[in-house]
């Protein structure tokens, strides 16, 4: 075996969050994908943590915003200056030879957007960039194992994606990406509130909400909360107490669309791996898959058992850093390079 100096880094560039994993020393950079730019100038002032504090908090020439729209790279140049941030931040300044990479994408990305991410990160210095689609690296960060002749469904439920694919024999069956996820259930909590009770909250109070006293399914004993806001009519701060069960109310639609995706999966599913599936349950990774009782609607709606994976907000990274770790195992069943 040939030993290779250039350093092993995988990375789950999500919509919210980047994720940094090194193999041998697991997470080592968990920031929000956040990008503050100067508007006069076009100059990227800050990255990451410092960049979220900033968000909604900015002086007119700041903006703050997110490269990544939808688990897929917007902003090129802005992604680019984010990628070679973490890389740079994740190796240290002495590092000196250029890392291997490899990045997630949503199981609906294009070839164009593929390419895109991988040029991205070559420019950002990666001497190499694998991209390898997020459902394959979640079943494989939550333990599945994605070999057998056996089929699995993961459902990953980050920020701006849910991606829901059954896997079998390494390779994806059947899959489906839709466009929300975290965020649209975040944006539906402040629409609620604003026109149930004249009040304006800002995202990260709606976030707050969801974590907090949000559920999936009603609940007999509910939790409560204060909720601060600015008063729609007289522009003066208010509160109001907010119960779970309005939480509920509020985000029936995405909570639809999301368990109308995974349905759409089952309905392509061939027989035989609808059994396995039926045998086995769902698998439930990413960051919003921790909402209150979720799996218990999914059972609800499907009839199939559901659990999340362990440590579900990071399998995706940690998939990334087994997938390092057995590169040549995996290297026929997932990378596509370029």
């Amino acid at each position: 075996m040939a030993f290779s100096f250039s350093p092993k880094l995988g990375i789950d560039l999500g919509t919210t969050t980047v994720l940094v994993f090194v193999p041998g020393r697991g997470i080592v950079l968990n920031e929000p994908s956040v990008v503050a730019v100067s508007v006069r100038d076009n100059k990227i002032l800050a990255i990451g943590n410092e960049a979220k504090e900033m968000v909604g908090r900015t002086p007119d020439e700041i903006i703050a915003y997110r490269p990544m729209k939808d688990g897929v790279i917007a902003d090129y140049r802005v992604t680019e200056a984010m990628l070679r941030y973490y890389i740079r931040k994740a190796l240290g300044k002495w590092n000196l030879f250029r890392p291997e990479v490899m990045i997630s994408v949503p199981a609906g990305v294009t070839s164009t957007e593929r390419r895109a991410v991988v040029e991205a990160a070559t420019k950002a210095g990666a001497r190499e960039a694998y991209v390898v689609k997020e459902p394959i690296l979640a079943a494989i960060g939550a333990g599945i194992p994605i070999h057998e002749a056996r089929g699995h469904m993961i459902v990953d439920i980050g920020g701006g994606t849910t991606d829901v694919a059954v896997i079998s024999l390494g390779g994806i069956v059947a899959s489906t990406s839709v466009k929300c996820a975290g965020n649209a259930i975040d944006r539906a909590i402040a629409d609620y509130i604003r026109k149930n009770f004249n009040l304006s909250v800002g995202d990260s109070m709606a976030e707050e909400i969801k974590i907090q006293i949000g559920s999936a399914v009603p609940m007999d004993e509910e939790l409560q909360m204060t909720i601060k806001g600015r008063d729609h009519l007289t522009g003066l701060p208010r509160s109001i107490e907010l119960g779970t069960n309005e939480v509920v109310r509020a985000i029936g639609r995405e909570l639809r669309t999301m368990v109308n995706a995974m349905k759409d999966v089952l309905q392509e599913t061939p027989p035989e791996l609808a059994a396995d599936i039926i045998d086995n349950g769902i698998t439930m990774t990413g960051g919003s898959s921790l909402l209150r009782n979720l799996p218990e609607l999914v059972f609800r709606r499907t009839g199939v058992k559901a659990r999340l994976g362990k440590d579900a907000p990071f399998c995706v990274a940690k998939g990334t850093g087994e997938a390092l770790k057995h590169l040549d195992a995996y290297k026929k069943a997932i990378i596509t390079k370029r």
